[in-house]
């Protein structure tokens, strides 16, 4: 078959490619940010896990910050540091460096929290 004839099979092929696809499950959309039940031990520290405990670990802590324990994160927490960081707000070096900038959602989880006074629930 020659080259030619193969992509025309091909490009024929691509508008039915995803006729049985579901739009929403196509969409990059996560949906609804579920901040009814924030706790650090269920939502904080897995984010937190998940984006931040390559560099700050109790391990080797990057610049001497401590986030994989409560009593780590409590002081950037409360002195404005972690908000500032993770949000990217002027003033502060954003965070994770190594990464983007982590979703509007999980910032407002970790903000909830530390609203909520940052308890180790």
């Amino acid at each position: 078959m020659k080259p030619t004839t193969r992509l025309l099979i091909f490009l024929m092929a691509l508008p039915t490619a995803c006729t049985n696809d579901n739009l929403d499950e196509l969409s990059l959309d996560p949906g609804p940010c579920d901040t009814t039940a924030v706790t650090y031990s269920a939502t904080v520290r897995p984010i937190l896990a998940a984006n931040c405990y390559s560099c700050h670990s109790s391990a080797d802590p990057s610049g001497g910050v401590v986030l994989d324990t409560h009593a780590g994160v409590s002081q950037p927490a409360g002195s404005g540091k972690l908000l500032g960081v993770i949000s990217h707000a002027p003033g502060f070096v954003p965070m994770p460096q190594s990464g983007g900038k982590l979703s509007d959602c999980n910032i407002t989880k970790i903000r909830q929290w530390i609203e909520a006074g940052a308890p180790d629930n």
